[in-house]
């Protein structure tokens, strides 16, 4: 990693920190900028700043610039659960474990590795080398649908359903407790939790992030619940349901640390995808089953009754 030590002139008194660094580094996009503030990554006298913090011109400001990700990425033969696939878009079943696309950690043995080996060259760049195609993610131990872009046209378009909400994602999960109402929504901005800078959390100066929720059926001390995202925050779901106090079943980071047997990572799938077709227009709904150990353990709970 390296580190740079900026200073703010009196010129700069007034500026907002994200638009003032990326002046101030020419590798650095303002949205990356964004996101170097909110992992925590830039600080001033050794306390992290919010994206929005405005300057009052003289601070010294510290930015810690990760380590260049690999941009190597190769194809690899690696199955894929292809649910729907034109030549504008593919959209995957992703099982658990896999993870979206390379990271620190996690250099190979991706979804992009495998889009690559199945879609060639056609994958769209606007995601960049390590990133072609992907227009959301999904956690590496949450399951479902995920939608690629096969060339930017397609990505640009979905991108924009993104963020006006016509591609609408759908997710089942079980959460521990008895979630009172039958529907509600969270309401609650999400950013890196001020502490564990590897978590996510309900913060005040978060981004916006809303997740809309009812109740599939009930069982003794569990919930099987429906989401869908109206942002897509980093572990939206997951957050929310936590903060709410019904952290999801499984999710050692958010709720219980003890693991569930038969169970790994959390019970959370993304069950449905709806959007309109990037080229045609056309409404395009998509739904895949829950995975065997989800199923699973709804027959535990139905068990138990």
């Amino acid at each position: 990693m390296e580190t740079r030590t900026l200073q703010a002139g009196s010129e700069d008194a007034g500026s907002r920190l994200d638009a003032w660094l990326a002046g101030q580094l020419p590798d650095v996009t303002r949205s990356a900028a964004a996101r170097l503030c909110e992992e925590g990554r830039v600080t001033l006298a050794g306390k992290p700043l919010a994206k929005n913090y405005r300057l009052t011109g003289g601070e010294t400001v510290a930015v810690t610039l990760p380590d260049p990700a690999p941009v190597d990425v190769a194809p690899q033969d690696i199955p894929l659960d292809v649910v729907y696939e034109d030549d504008d878009v593919i959209v995957v079943n992703k099982p658990k474990g896999l993870v979206v696309h390379p990271a620190p950690g996690h250099p190979d043995g991706t979804l992009v590795n495998a889009l690559l080996h199945h879609c060639g060259d056609s994958l769209s760049g606007i995601g960049g080398e390590l990133r072609p195609g992907i227009v959301h993610r999904i956690d590496r131990d949450t399951s479902g649908l995920i939608i690629a872009a096969k060339n930017d046209f397609a990505h640009q378009r979905l991108a924009s359903q993104l963020q006006d909400h016509t591609l609408a994602r759908i997710y089942r999960c079980i959460v521990a407790g008895n979630l009172r109402e039958d529907s509600g929504t969270v309401d609650a901005p999400i950013g890196r939790h001020p502490v564990d800078r590897k978590k996510m959390a309900v913060v005040a100066n978060g981004r916006s992030a809303v997740t809309h929720w009812s109740v599939l059926e009930r069982f003794p001390g569990y919930t099987y619940v429906e989401c869908r995202l109206e942002t897509g925050r980093t572990h939206q779901i997951r957050v929310h349901m936590a903060y709410i106090g019904h952290p999801i079943l499984g999710d050692t980071v958010y709720g219980n640390k003890k693991p569930v047997p038969g169970l790994q990572g959390q019970c959370l799938h993304a069950v449905g995808l709806r959007f309109l077709h990037p080229r045609t227009g056309e409404p395009v709904e998509l739904w895949c089953g829950l995975p065997e150990e989800f199923q699973a353990q709804l027959r535990k709970l139905e068990n138990r009754r």
